[in-house]
């Protein structure tokens, strides 16, 4: 029976919805059309401008606002916010805006800007949320505007959120047509004894030169209106005007048990892609290759996006630190980096290996990556609150650690207590990072600050050795970083990247194989 054949026609019979139903449908010379196909549960094209527990099941499960994270979680982050802001104050905070490509005929994936999202779990553009501190029960009300239902628009791109489920889905008190943004923004500001609202100035973005104050401006409404949130915003004397981000960055820095959760998911996700990827590397092919097949293991995991561009870096390439070209050949003999990690459910991963080419190290990479190795292990292990480190800490202690190992297989450094050849020139980069929503997360952490249980940051130590007689011969360009995710214990650090090979007999097992990895 052809595939046109799924659904019967008469009232007689019951629908088709087994492959018996269909044989039992065509012996009774009952007509079935396509048209009448199986009803499901969920309903397509979705109502909701994203997924929820109602559109999309498997993968949203009740009471989740997004994967992974429930109401109650982006409930306690606004809570959390409002408790540490000052008697009325107001914060404000705006969407991404979706980026154009090919002159505005075609637009990128949109990404939700990571502070708005935090608070929110919206993920449609053209949106803000303004929180206004008062005496309620709850603290604050809270306004989220939004595009709302429009069916010509949503010919074209789908469906967008309803106004009364931005307040069923979302928590928001009410939802407000985004022409509204700018005549409520006056009005609140009015009376508001502080407003948090990032610097437009601040939040301008490389690539598409767009910025906040671009976008505030667009969220203005009626372009005949002569009111908008940007000229409200400048209006506002500099005593009242506050910083949001710096707030909202202390409270990302620390992570719930939730986004613990879908870390550690992320982790396992590019964790076997690196495995897999080791598998799949072999003399003769192209390091297009290898990033093409990273993030193809990645999205057949659930990931998203890629967290960043990868590298891939062969050979001499990997003395480059931010090499992205990945259009070289792997050679016999080669080690390759790759520094990659793919976005799952809005959290980054950030994971860096380096293995054989040919899926065996010579006896120089061998012994270059196990002073590496070493000194890595020693580092991940001083990640809780117990040791008291702070990142500074932390990057100082891996230029004394990267010292001893690399001492021990001949390399010669001088005088020690001043920048030495070691910092300026195999190990340029500094150790560490948080990672979260952002790859890079909360800009305005303090690197001196102890470190704080919950947190969940980097360790990639590496050593890129250039051809020069100062340096053994035998190491000469070779460029190696291993690099881990690691959750802050307050006794005993927690790597959520630990199904990526590291040990040297498991990267040549997973590169020959042996692990049990396959490519795909």
């Amino acid at each position: 029976m052809s595939l046109r054949s799924l659904a019967c026609v008469t009232r007689a019979h019951p629908p088709c919805h087994s492959k018996l139903a269909v044989s039992t449908c065509a012996a009774l010379r009952h007509r079935c059309y396509a048209t009448e196909a199986i009803v499901h549960d969920v309903l397509k094209p979705s109502a909701f401008g994203q997924p929820t527990s109602r559109s999309h099941p498997h993968l949203v499960q009740p009471g989740e606002v997004t994967p992974g994270i429930p109401a109650e979680e982006y409930e306690r982050r606004r809570v959390q916010l409002i408790e540490s802001l000052p008697e009325g104050s107001l914060v404000v905070s705006v969407s991404g805006q979706m980026k154009y490509m090919s002159g505005g005929a075609s637009h990128y994936k949109f990404r939700q800007a990571s502070d708005f999202w935090y608070l929110t779990g919206f993920e449609e553009p053209d949106s803000a949320l303004i929180l206004e501190k008062d005496s309620s029960v709850r603290g604050f009300r809270m306004l989220l505007y939004s595009t709302g239902k429009d069916p010509s628009k949503e010919k074209w791109d789908g469906a967008y959120t309803r106004f009364a489920d931005s307040v069923a889905l979302f928590g928001a008190d009410e939802g407000r047509p985004i022409e509204d943004f700018a005549a409520d923004l006056k009005a609140l500001v009015a009376t508001a004894s502080h407003v948090y609202v990032d610097a437009p100035s601040a939040r301008r973005e490389r690539a598409g030169r767009s910025t906040t104050k671009t976008l505030l401006k667009f969220l203005g409404g009626s372009r005949s209106s002569k009111t908008d949130p940007e000229s409200v915003l400048d209006a506002l004397i500099t005593a009242k005007r506050k910083p949001l981000a710096s707030v909202v960055g202390e409270l990302r820095s620390v992570k719930s048990k939730y986004e613990q959760a879908v870390l550690r998911a992320a982790a396992d996700i590019s964790a076997r892609a690196h495995a897999k990827t080791m598998r799949l590397a072999q003399p003769g092919m192209s390091e297009a290759d290898l990033a093409a097949h990273f993030e193809y293991i990645c999205a057949r995991g659930g990931s998203q996006r890629p967290a960043y561009v990868p590298v891939v870096a062969s050979g001499y390439n990997a003395l480059v630190i931010h090499y992205t070209r990945n259009n070289h050949i792997l050679r016999d003999g080669e080690l390759v980096l790759i520094d990659a990690g793919g976005e799952y459910n809005g959290y980054a991963s950030d994971i860096s290996r380096t293995f054989p080419v040919n899926g065996t190290f010579t006896a120089p990479q061998r012994e270059l990556y196990a002073a590496l190795l070493s000194a890595q292990k020693q580092l991940v292990a001083l990640c809780s609150t117990a040791n008291g480190f702070s990142l500074d800490d932390l990057h100082r202690r891996s230029v004394e650690l990267l010292r001893e190992e690399l001492k021990q297989i001949g390399f010669e450094f001088g005088v020690q207590g001043r920048p030495s050849v070691l910092e300026r020139v195999l190990y340029p980069h500094y150790l560490t990072h948080p990672v979260g929503i952002d790859l890079h997360e909360s800009g305005t952490f303090d690197r001196r600050a102890p470190l704080k249980e919950g947190m969940v940051i980097t360790i990639e130590p590496g050593v890129y050795v250039p051809a020069d007689p100062e340096f053994p011969k035998h190491f000469h360009g070779l460029g190696l970083r291993i690099e881990d995710e690691v959750l802050v214990g307050e006794r005993d650090p927690i790597v959520l990247s630990v199904a990526a090979p590291k040990e040297i007999s498991d990267v040549e097992g997973a590169c020959q194989g042996a692990l049990g990895f396959e490519p795909f």
